[in-house]
C-alpha cells in the first residue's frame, strides 16, 4: 500500500481554519477549544457558516452547500496552513460531492484533522488528493477541551511531529503478532457506509486498518463488520488497531464479536489502543507507514505524521 503525500508541520503563528462539515457546534465549547489553539501560538479562523444550524434538520451544521462552500474556500486559501474539523455527528456524506477536487489539489496539502463522521473525508482525501490526514480531537469536541492528554497529544503532533514517533496504548492483543504497513480508517460506520461511492478506497496490500465507533448496539458493529468482510474491504489488510467502543454494549459482548469477525484474518489485533470517542484521544496520522506490536500495545511511525 503506498504512502501518501505529508503535509508540513504546523509552526508558532500558523493560521489554522476551523469548519463544521457535520453536526451543529455548542458555541461555548467552539470558544474553548479556540483558546487552547491560541496558547499553543496558533492562530485560528472560524469559517463563516461553523455557528449555523439547519433549518429543518437540527442534525446539521446549516445548509450542505455552505458547509461545503467553507471547507473548499479554507482549504484553497494561501494564508490558511490546516484546516481542523470542529465536531463529528452526521452530514459529510451529504457535502462530499459539492466540493471542487481539482481546486482542492490544485491548492497543495495542508494539514486536515477530524475524526468520527469526518471519516469519509479522511477516505476523500487520501483517494483524491493522496494525502497524509490526522484521526484526532476535533477542536469543539468535549473529549478535547476537557482532556490534558488529548490535547498535548495533538500539540506536539501538530507541532513537534519528531517527538511522538512511537504511539504506546494501555491496551493488549486481541492477536498477538507484528505487523508493517500504511494507517488508513476510522468510524466502522462510515466505512461501511462509503462502500459504494467514489470516495471508498479499493482493498490494497499492506494496510493497518484502525477502527473505532460509538453509540451503536453490538448487531449493528456485526453488520458493519460483515458488511466490510463482503466487499473485501479487509482483502490484504496486515494488521489491525481498535480504538474505543463507548456507548456500544458490554464491551465483553463487543470484544467477543470483534474477535468472532476479525480473528480469523490471521493478523495481528491490537484492542483498547486509545484513538477514537474516548478520554485521551491519540492522534492518528492516516497514510503514514508504521508498525504495530500489538503484544507491546505500540505503534511506531517510520516518519513523523508532518513533514
Amino acid at each position: 500500500m503506498r504512502e501518501l503525500v505529508r503535509p508540513p508541520r504546523l509552526r508558532a503563528g500558523s493560521r489554522v481554519a476551523v469548519v463544521a462539515p457535520s453536526g451543529p457546534i455548542p458555541e461555548e465549547r467552539l470558544a474553548a477549544g479556540l483558546d487552547i489553539l491560541r496558547g499553543w501560538d496558533l492562530d485560528p479562523v472560524v469559517a463563516p457558516h461553523v455557528l449555523d444550524r439547519h433549518e429543518e434538520f437540527e442534525y446539521l451544521a446549516g445548509t450542505d452547500r455552505n458547509r461545503a462552500a467553507d471547507l473548499q474556500a479554507a482549504w484553497c486559501d494561501p494564508s490558511v496552513d490546516a484546516v481542523l474539523c470542529a465536531r463529528g455527528g452526521y452530514g459529510v456524506q451529504r457535502m462530499v460531492d459539492l466540493l471542487d477536487w481539482d481546486a482542492l489539489r490544485a491548492a497543495g496539502p495542508k494539514v486536515f484533522l477530524g475524526f468520527s463522521d469526518i471519516t469519509s473525508l479522511h477516505e476523500a482525501f487520501a483517494a483524491r488528493l493522496g494525502l497524509v490526514t490526522l484521526h484526532g480531537p476535533m477542536v469543539a469536541g468535549l473529549d478535547f477541551v476537557k482532556n490534558a492528554r488529548a490535547q498535548e497529544h495533538l500539540r506536539a503532533t501538530l507541532l513537534e511531529p519528531e517527538s511522538v514517533r512511537t504511539l504506546v496504548s494501555d491496551g493488549r492483543a486481541l492477536v498477538p503478532g507484528r505487523a508493517r504497513g500504511v494507517l488508513l480508517g476510522g468510524c466502522l460506520a462510515l466505512l461501511a457506509t462509503d462502500i459504494g461511492t467514489p470516495y471508498a478506497r479499493p482493498p490494497e496490500p499492506g494496510g493497518l486498518l484502525c477502527l473505532e465507533d460509538v453509540g451503536e448496539d453490538t448487531y449493528r458493529l456485526d453488520r458493519s463488520l460483515t458488511q466490510l468482510l463482503r466487499a473485501g474491504r479487509f482483502d490484504g489488510v496486515c494488521g489491525i488497531l481498535l480504538g474505543s467502543w463507548d456507548r456500544c454494549g458490554p464491551y465483553e459482548k463487543v470484544r467477543a464479536l470483534l474477535l468472532d469477525r476479525l480473528g480469523g484474518l490471521g493478523v495481528p489485533i491490537a484492542e483498547e489502543f486509545g484513538f477514537g470517542h474516548c478520554d485521551g484521544a491519540l492522534t492518528v496520522p492516516f497514510g503514514v507507514r508504521a508498525e504495530l506490536d500489538a503484544e507491546a500495545g505500540t505503534l511506531t511511525l517510520e516518519a513523523p505524521a508532518l513533514a
